[in-house]
């Protein structure tokens, strides 16, 4: 991981333990373009009880986006998946 990914999770980590209390309901945001095996690998990385997908394939079918809730136990299990996610998945983007 560079410096910029670094000093991007470290505010994020600071942020949300600043506005959040655990365990969390968090809502992560994606897009990436439309392969279905993404939605696979997306399915794997978020198991937990609970979960709930949400997804839409844009009007030419190109992209996808995907709003993934669910509860976190801390500001470091949101990081962690926010890693897993852009290692797993080829030019997605975490919004």
């Amino acid at each position: 991981m560079n410096k910029e990914q670094e000093q991007f999770y470290r505010k994020l980590k600071n942020l949300l333990n600043d506005t959040s209390s655990w365990p969390s309901e968090y809502i992560f945001k994606l897009i990436f373009k439309s392969n279905p095996e993404n939605i696979e690998k997306l399915k794997l990385i978020f198991h937990e009880p609970k979960t709930i997908f949400t997804q839409k394939t844009s009007k030419n079918k190109k992209y996808t986006s995907v709003s993934i809730k669910i509860i976190a136990q801390n500001s470091d299990f949101i990081i962690d998946k926010y890693k897993i996610v852009a290692d797993q998945i080829e030019n997605v983007i975490l919004l």
